[in-house]
């Protein structure tokens, strides 16, 4: 997954090509058991080592080792498009924005995971709440706030979308959901886990989120391991 990600942002920065913007790229080994870090050292991307297993520490890390004036978050297992770079670019080269999200596009979904998407995306627009699948906001920004919220173990990009757009508006900048380019993301946990695993795994989360949130044993579906 991490070579069809990496493969994408390049092929998306090549396609976006302007003299006037520079790039890095790092990826986060958060004490992968694979050959996450082989492969992406392997595609030219630099690698970070988090030995503590946790999605907003890891986010943090990597950030913590980026010297760009922006910051952009994407999972793994997510594949960048060129438009969808092209908007954020735009979003930035405008200054009227502190950062963005986008809506998801999963291929493949069975109905009722295709209507938990769909009543997501008019969440996330609505509210202005980021997908942890990508997050884009200004580096002083982010650091200002104090990053991801290492409290929590998922649902950490929904507190920092609220406080960046807070830190934004107080500077007369935005927070906005991008829809023209949907992320495209991967399936893969509607595949691993059944209707029954997930709908009980949110449920325990909407129904005692202060609890669940803090504690990796109630989140089975992002720390187990299951691939």
């Amino acid at each position: 997954m991490i070579v069809r990600c990496l493969e994408s942002i390049y092929i998306s920065l090549d396609a976006n090509h302007n003299p006037g913007f520079t790039s890095e790229i790092i990826v986060v080994d958060n004490n992968s058991t694979d050959d996450t870090a082989h492969l992406a050292r392997a595609a030219g991307a630099r690698v970070v080592f988090e030995p503590i297993n946790q999605i907003g520490r890891a986010r943090n890390a990597g950030a913590a080792e980026a010297q760009g004036e922006w910051l952009m978050f994407i999972d793994a297992d997510s594949i960048l498009s060129p438009g969808l770079l092209s908007e954020i670019l735009r979003l930035i080269e405008d200054g009227n924005s502190v950062g963005c999200g986008s809506t998801v596009r999963m291929e493949g979904l069975p109905w009722w995971a295709d209507l938990t998407l769909k009543l997501w995306t008019v969440t996330s627009v609505v509210f202005h709440w980021a997908a942890g699948a990508l997050v884009v906001c200004r580096s002083d920004g982010f650091r200002e706030i104090g990053g991801f919220n290492q409290e929590l173990y998922v649902a950490d990009e929904i507190t920092l979308s609220r406080k960046l757009r807070q830190w934004g508006r107080q500077r007369g900048l935005e927070f906005v959901i991008l829809t023209r380019f949907p992320l495209e993301t991967s399936p893969r946990k509607v595949v691993l886990y059944s209707a029954g695993e997930l709908f009980g795994q949110f449920s325990r989360v909407l129904l005692n989120p202060r609890w669940s949130l803090r504690d990796k044993k109630q989140l089975p579906i992002w720390y187990d391991g299951r691939r």
